[in-house]
């Protein structure tokens, strides 16, 4: 099957190429906490698959030095992505959070496991301009009755 320039998704083109991050992270996750650190990263994404995919690499000195890797791919059938993490902490693919962009915010969830315990994970892509975005990461151990977010990443086109 081709495709046309008209059916190839374009929700993140505003994250293709390189990007300061300003990170704000929940020191401890689920714990009540309201202590938060900050730090910096760069980020720089690329285009795959004719649109269809797109990759970034996350990297940061804090926590000792950390690269993340981003990989969103499009279901065509599905009209939704799904946002898959790897880190070098860990060196493994984690479980996708899936989702779709409506009214400029994306919005996007899945199952995944913070210190063995099993949580809802949402992250919403929100206030996109071309120069910047800002994302955030939450985390629900009540099916989403409530959630506590616990990272922020503001982002800068460099």
């Amino acid at each position: 099957m081709s495709s046309s320039a008209s059916d190839v998704p374009h929700d993140f083109d505003f994250l293709l190429g390189r990007f300061l991050v300003r990170n704000e992270r929940l020191k401890e996750r689920l714990a009540g906490s309201d202590d938060w650190e900050k730090f910096e990263a760069t980020n720089d994404c690329r285009s795959m698959l004719g649109g269809y995919a797109n990759a970034d690499e996350f990297v940061t000195e804090w926590n000792g030095g950390l690269r993340g890797m981003t990989l969103r791919l499009f279901d065509r059938e599905k009209k939704q992505w799904s946002i898959y993490w790897a880190s070098s902490h860990t060196g493994a693919l984690e479980p996708p959070v899936v989702g779709h962009f409506e009214d400029g915010v994306g919005r996007f969830y899945g199952r995944a496991e913070h210190q063995s315990r099993p949580v809802l994970a949402r992250f919403i892509w929100s206030d996109i301009t071309p120069t910047s975005a800002h994302w955030q990461q939450a985390f629900s151990i009540d099916e989403g009755k409530t959630w506590e977010t616990n990272w922020h990443m503001r982002m800068t086109r460099i």
